[in-house]
């Protein structure tokens, strides 16, 4: 009686989550917290279960779910790790910082795509793993946060990554070029948030723009 009390509990649960996740373009990534309001987080969890095993989802890694996109030839495609750091970022209202050889390669001074992501958060630190991936998010100080240019933040920590020492001719000049893009008064406000070295990088890019 028991078991069949707790079978008709769940159905309900599992027909508004399912209608919820079809009004959706596939591609969408979805968490238990999208569905609170269908019912109870054991429900919510069965639900969940039922539905990656009827194809509807695919998971991802423990709560976190994907309405797949689906091609002739290619099958499933899933999203990437950049895109499920973002959707966790986004759930948390966490504002997150790509670090390593992310940045570089966000900025075009690497080819190299990483097989795991670190950020930096003012959200939760915790590390996600991703089949054989990890999405990596550690503290970030208020310093670094209160950057006002994205690109800013971004060449600092691409310059991190390659460190003074290895820094070359070649890459100082794409940097350089970057940053011309950047309003000095952004410049102005961010350099002062970087290590020394980089500061007067970005200080001798300030003063060409004068």
């Amino acid at each position: 009686m028991t078991k069949y009390i707790y079978i008709k509990m769940l159905v309900p649960t599992e027909k508004l989550i399912k209608k919820a996740i079809l009004n959706h373009k596939r591609g969408k990534i979805f968490f238990p917290s999208n569905f609170v309001k269908f019912g109870s987080s054991t429900a919510i969890r069965q639900a969940l279960i039922r539905l990656e095993e009827k194809g509807i989802l695919v998971r991802l890694a423990q709560g976190i779910y994907l309405y797949p996109k689906e091609h002739k030839q290619l099958g499933l495609l899933y999203p990437s790790l950049e895109e499920i750091a973002l959707a966790i970022s986004k759930r948390d209202k966490a504002r997150i910082i790509p670090t390593g050889i992310q940045a570089l390669n966000k900025l075009g001074l690497s080819t190299q795509v990483p097989m795991n992501l670190v950020y930096l958060t003012d959200g939760s630190p915790r590390t996600v793993k991703i089949k054989n991936n990890t999405i990596k998010y550690k503290i970030a100080s208020p310093k670094i946060l209160s950057a006002k240019s994205e690109t800013n933040i971004l060449v600092i920590q691409a310059l991190r990554e390659i460190g003074q020492k290895n820094l070359d001719g070649n890459q100082l000049e794409k940097i350089k070029n970057i940053l011309k893009t950047v309003d000095k008064d952004l410049i102005k406000h961010d350099m002062k948030l970087a290590p020394v070295w980089i500061s007067k990088i970005m200080e001798e890019i300030l003063k060409n723009k004068e």
